[in-house]
């Protein structure tokens, strides 16, 4: 039977011999600084310590991932480029580097460079006055109604290819290659700009036309074509435009011509109007 001292020493809370030490390791435990007890032992507000505890390292690293992980996906959907994109820009890289590659007549110090005179040359057959004034000047010693039928719609399709050439660029405003020399013959404000070339427009609609409305025989057939090729030709070699304009400008000048035959006037019209302007 235990004696009364060992039962107030019990009570006081005081380690018994033999006894049970679950009393006195409880009292002596540290408490957990994260448990609210402690957080309320230190004089802080309940509601701010459940609010404290709620924001465990857990949730914390969770939370910042999940907005980590959001923009890096939708900057790659923005930065992945579209299939034509690339395609347009290669076909831009290597119409550059090709119409460099073929500027050998560019400068008198290029590897072509004594070859530069007979491109001008060509250069000059291509131009828009030389045509313009051959046309007026042949409508004008023309005797018969139909050779004036012919000189006056040659003479729209030249006015229409100028119209239609300095509207296209005008709007894609093209700079000419870096490797150009401006030294052309009488230019324009809208020449500074090189898509699409006018020349090529020109010699295709003129080659054209010439091929159908004139009776040639086949070795003229042939050198007209040449002609046609030569005025392309020499606008890549001078430097003047770059390949895709000529190329553009054949195409342009091709269909140029489907234009003029659409709005193609009669020779019975050419009289009524020539006897009008006589009237009048």
């Amino acid at each position: 039977m235990p004696s009364p001292k060992a039962k107030n020493s019990a009570r006081s809370g005081s380690p018994v011999p033999g006894g049970s030490s679950f009393e006195f390791m409880s009292l002596t435990k540290p408490l957990n600084r994260s448990s609210p007890l402690h957080v309320q032992r230190q004089g802080s507000d309940p509601t701010t310590a459940r609010l404290r505890a709620s924001e465990s390292p857990t949730r914390r690293r969770g939370s910042n991932s999940s907005t980590a992980s959001g923009p890096p996906e939708e900057d790659g959907i923005r930065l992945n480029p579209s299939l034509i994109r690339v395609a347009l820009s290669s076909l831009l890289a290597i119409d550059l580097w090709m119409s460099k590659r073929l500027g050998v007549c560019a400068k008198e110090d290029s590897s072509w460079g004594s070859v530069r005179p007979v491109m001008k040359l060509i250069e000059v057959s291509g131009h828009g006055i030389p045509w313009l004034a051959g046309t007026v000047y042949c409508l004008y010693k023309s005797d018969s109604a139909a050779g004036q039928g012919v000189m006056l719609n040659l003479l729209i399709g030249l006015l229409l290819d100028l119209v239609l050439v300095g509207i296209v660029k005008a709007v894609v405003r093209r700079r000419r290659p870096a490797h150009n020399r401006m030294d052309m013959f009488a230019t324009f404000s809208v020449d500074r700009f090189s898509f699409p070339s006018g020349h090529a427009t020109r010699a295709a609609m003129c080659g054209r036309f010439l091929l159908v409305h004139l009776v040639l025989a086949a070795p003229l057939r042939v050198l007209v074509v040449l002609w046609v090729l030569l005025v392309g030709l020499s606008r890549v070699l001078l430097g003047r435009h770059h390949v895709t304009d000529v190329l553009f400008g054949f195409w342009m000048g091709y269909f140029q011509y489907n234009i003029v035959e659409m709005m193609w006037l009669s020779t019975e019209t050419l009289q009524e109007l020539l006897g009008q302007t006589v009237l009048n």
